[in-house]
């Protein structure tokens, strides 16, 4: 199973880290958030957003963008962008990957973005909108990967409620 790093750089809207945090416990993705965060950690609209997840959650807390490169120096790192020239399924994901998302209101700063624009990806959308929703982009980043990988350790089949499948139904 490949080990996925999600990174939110100064998150601004709790209920998004939450619906985040839920795709992470999902997906066994590591959680990493950059500060300042727009939001308390236990604000209420966040924990609400992530359900009961977040004892299965592997979360990091970093003061800055400085800080958390310097503890991950090295690290195969995916900057998301509607800026960037190379869309995210261009790119062959490695078996442990870091995928870095900006703040909802303005994204990753642009001076990070031009020292590195080999490792920036875009998920492509119509431009007459500033962005998608950053828990929607970090889920849709999050499945590419998981499915160039062939959705290893993923492939378990949850059971119906109150009904089981009969023949001829799968």
């Amino acid at each position: 199973m490949p080990r996925i790093h999600i990174v939110l750089h100064e998150p601004e809207i709790p209920q998004n880290t939450g619906n985040i945090a839920r795709t992470c416990a999902a997906t066994g993705a590591s959680l990493h958030l950059i500060r300042p965060l727009g939001f308390s950690v236990d604000d209420r609209k966040m924990r609400r957003a992530g359900l009961d997840y977040w004892d299965k959650l592997d979360v990091h807390f970093y003061d800055g963008l400085e800080d958390f490169l310097a503890g991950h120096p090295g690290a195969p790192l995916y900057c998301f962008t509607t800026k960037a020239q190379h869309g995210y399924t261009d790119v062959t994901y490695p078996d442990e990957v870091f995928l870095l998302f900006g703040k909802e209101t303005r994204g990753l700063p642009e001076e990070f973005l031009l020292s590195r624009p080999e490792s920036c990806v875009r998920i492509p959308m119509l431009n007459r909108l500033r962005s998608l929703n950053l828990s929607n982009s970090v889920a849709i980043a999050v499945y590419e990967v998981l499915r160039q990988h062939g959705f290893e350790g993923l492939q378990e089949v949850g059971a119906l409620h109150d009904h089981v499948w009969g023949e001829g139904q799968l």
